[in-house]
């Protein structure tokens, strides 16, 4: 399983990835498996400010849709417009063209809350 040592990662199968106040957020490998084939996210909160827990958005496979939960609390600055006309590049890439947020991180202190890569593995167990 893809789980790289740069990222932080959430409870809920987020990863995400700081840049100063910006934090760039996904779904992580393991997360796209259990999803399958993913088909449609829909994320309509650019402009607005999350705390951490609240759904975002969602994102559709085949079989299922799920909520994505904010890893970390900010404003939604960006959406990667790209997932709008191919969302199945989450399956194919989940850490790069598969990201899906940019948020103006409230807290940045927060990111220490996460998770490592060697604590997310033990997660999922």
């Amino acid at each position: 399983m893809n789980t790289p040592t740069t990222l932080k990662y959430s409870a809920d199968h987020e990863w995400i990835s700081v840049e100063g106040e910006i934090a760039t957020i996904g779904i992580t490998d393991y997360a796209q498996k259990e999803l399958g084939d993913i088909v449609f996210v829909d994320v309509t909160s650019e402009g607005e400010t999350f705390a951490t827990g609240d759904v975002f958005g969602t994102i559709e496979a085949v079989k299922t849709v799920s909520d994505m939960m904010m890893p970390i609390s900010g404003e939604v600055i960006e959406f990667n417009s790209e997932l709008e006309s191919d969302a199945a590049v989450i399956n194919s890439d989940p850490y790069g063209k598969g990201w899906i947020i940019k948020v103006k991180m409230s807290n940045p202190s927060e990111v220490s809350g996460l998770m490592d890569a060697d604590g997310y593995l033990a997660h999922i167990g």
